[in-house]
């Protein structure tokens, strides 16, 4: 995705400025467009990675309109806006005005049975504690912020499920700053993350916005498929503007040039350069050129994680299905992170009376099941659905995606490595960096770190 943004920027560049520009996209695998996999079966629209991006960040949206695919946006279903927790074997749903770390509802929260009482208790404690003070820049975890804020079962309960499978993480090696800093920010101002939110939460009452739990109004996708952004964006390069099976094995300084040297042995020489790749990827390709700058790389560490996804009948399924989903806490021992009811989220996922669904699998929270086998993962998957929503029987599929070493974690003190990495680059004019395993890992921040790699690069070697 983060190649394909920054290829198609430099496209309109050079169209905009009516220039002559002769751009190559290197592409490791077979098939461009990364964790981006949508399959159609009997009816069914599979997604293997993500199935949705949030409207919030503007940059993918904002793509979608200049390369007019706009138009294929759909939001999700208006009437299901809600999300589950699992708690002892049962699905408890989020309390409406519950902000992914904190209530701005009071009857809600109060009439839930997610949490305890003394759970309760200590979580409206936010509204009367003193604020931290802190350094400029100073960081937590998300973890220590949530226990100091809201205590023990809000996190094991809430934020660790919902914030941590973002990023397929601990609570306890997530940076806040680097995931959630507006809950800083809150903090900071408010010196109650709850007063605070009630009264952002009424400022958008006022513009007619609605949100709660994890915010599922302000996600959308495609009528045909997350495909549909990677497909149009390979079609508008240029003939010849991208090569498949090419994986580049270093990067050298030739002259004026960059050499880019592939596996097979062939070369490319390039004005400028961007890395659209895993940092571990391109830490191998430019140990020789700069080991400071590979040895920064090389420290980001990455999970792996895996979608499975399955259709069933839906007689086959007890649940109501009045939601999109649910989270699973650490503290339930399950093998998934998260299900996703992906007919009931977004239209024209399944035929009618069947269901879709996916389970979301791995990553550095449980990597113990990222490394099971297939039928172990299914047979796992399988008991989780029988136990939590009554699933009768066996799918009428079960297709699974493995994306290995594919979530980048961001740690407390990412975000100095992030500023270190990119103080290094900046001795080596005309090189660029992007990708999730800087400033955010879902589709707009790839969109956004590919455009802004290429309209750098523009302005310090291609324009004039």
């Amino acid at each position: 995705m983060t190649g394909l943004a920054a290829a198609h920027r430099l496209v309109e560049l050079a169209r905009e400025r009516r220039q002559e520009l002769d751009i190559k996209l290197l592409e490791a695998r077979d098939r461009l467009g990364g964790s981006i996999v949508t399959v159609r079966r009997d009816g069914f629209l599979i997604e293997g990675g993500p199935d949705s991006f949030i409207t919030q960040k503007p940059w993918a949206i904002a793509l979608c309109k200049r390369i007019g695919i706009a138009d294929q946006i759909i939001g999700t279903n208006p009437d299901r806006r809600r999300v589950y927790v699992v708690r002892d074997g049962r699905l408890y749903p989020i309390p409406e005005g519950f902000l992914l770390l904190a209530p701005t509802r009071i009857w809600p929260f109060v009439a839930s049975g997610l949490f305890t009482w003394p759970g309760k208790i200590r979580m409206a404690m936010d509204v009367i504690l003193p604020a931290k003070k802190r350094a400029p820049g100073q960081d937590e975890s998300l973890a220590d912020f949530v226990r100091r804020r809201f205590g023990r079962e809000a996190l094991e309960r809430i934020a660790q499920p919902l914030v941590g499978g973002i990023y397929t993480a601990r609570a306890e090696d997530l940076s806040l700053r680097a995931t959630m800093p507006r809950f800083l920010e809150l903090e900071d101002q408010h010196r109650s993350v709850i007063l605070g939110m009630r009264k952002a939460r009424r400022g958008m009452a006022e513009r007619g916005v609605r949100e709660s739990g994890a915010r599922y109004s302000m996600f959308v996708s495609f009528r045909s498929g997350m495909a549909t952004l990677t497909d149009k964006l390979a079609s508008l390069l240029p003939a010849g503007g991208f090569r498949t099976n090419a994986p580049v094995r270093r990067i050298e300084r030739a002259a004026q040039q960059w050499n880019v040297v592939l596996e097979d042995g062939s070369a490319e020489a390039a004005d400028a350069v961007v890395l659209a790749c895993p940092a571990y990827a391109s830490c191998e390709m430019l140990k020789e050129l700069d080991p400071a700058l590979a040895g920064e790389l090389s420290a980001i560490e990455y999970a792996s994680s895996a979608t499975m996804t399955l259709g069933f009948d839906r007689r086959q399924v007890r649940h109501d299905l009045d939601g999109f989903g649910f989270v699973v806490p650490l503290a339930e021992r399950r093998s998934m992170i998260a299900g996703t009811f992906g007919s009931i989220k977004f239209a024209g996922r399944a035929p009618e009376r069947h269901v879709l669904m996916r389970a979301f699998l791995g990553g550095a929270v449980q990597p113990e099941v990222y490394n099971m086998d297939d039928d172990q993962l299914r047979s796992a998957v399988l008991r989780d659905l029988r136990d939590l929503i009554g699933v009768e029987g066996e799918p009428l599929f079960a297709d699974i995606h493995r994306w290995p070493a594919s979530m980048p974690q961001y740690p407390v003190g990412h975000l100095e490595r992030v500023a270190r990495i990119e103080r290094l680059v900046a001795d080596h004019p005309g090189l660029a960096m992007a990708g999730n395993a800087f400033g955010g890992v879902g589709i707009p921040d790839c969109v956004h770190s590919g455009e802004a790699a290429a309209e750098m690069l523009w302005g310090q070697v291609l324009g004039v």
